[in-house]
């Protein structure tokens, strides 16, 4: 299989970038052919289409498979294993978060989590978990906004980040309406509203 130039282009870059974002050359080429690919593929065609060995190809499958990115599919009368990216490129951002968060996120809370349970020892330990303590407030609110996000759906979740940075306007509304929002993200009255409503 010969990749056309704007294939070939593409596949080449994503190459480059997986290495940034930890995997490798081969994986990023692989997937960046299954996903701009019209029907599945097999590995011999990866093989063919990229020019590298067989057994990369099927270690980047796996890790690809690994990370739910890519879908394994069957074709009558043929026993061979193919595979495509999701057509959705919501359900593969969707993906790539949920699984990075697994990886990265989710260890790094466990782990200020049992630090902050610890007994400082001096005041440089004293030090360090107000430190801890203040990062794992920050990652702990934004995986509860992650959660929130997670469940909306895609529609409204395109409208929401449509809005960018105007959605300090609603909340600016908000507060004209009489609720403040605090650091936690519960409603207040604000001091205004109260007198108001006296």
């Amino acid at each position: 299989m010969n990749l056309p130039p704007l294939v070939q282009t593409f596949v080449l870059h994503f190459g480059e970038m997986g290495s940034r974002w930890g995997v490798n050359r081969t994986v990023g080429q692989i997937y960046a052919l299954l996903f701009v690919a019209p029907e599945p593929l097999n590995a011999d065609d990866i093989v063919e289409a990229l020019g590298v060995s067989r057994s990369n190809v099927s270690m980047g499958l796996k890790e690809l498979q690994a990370w739910s990115l890519v879908r394994l599919r069957h074709k009558p009368g043929d026993r061979r294993d193919y595979f495509a990216a999701p057509e959705d490129i919501w359900v593969i951002v969707r993906t790539l978060i949920e699984e990075r968060k697994k990886r990265e996120i989710d260890p790094t809370l466990s782990l200020l989590r049992e630090t902050l349970m610890e007994r400082p020892e001096s005041e440089f330990e004293r030090h360090a978990q107000e430190r801890m303590r203040e990062m794992h407030d920050l990652i702990d609110m934004l995986t509860d906004w992650y959660a929130d996000v997670r469940a909306i759906e895609t529609e409204r979740l395109v409208q929401l980040m449509k809005l960018g940075s105007k959605i300090s306007r609603v909340l600016d509304f908000r507060e004209r309406l009489g609720f403040s929002i605090k650091r936690d993200g519960s409603q207040i009255p604000s001091p205004d509203n109260e007198e108001g409503s006296r």
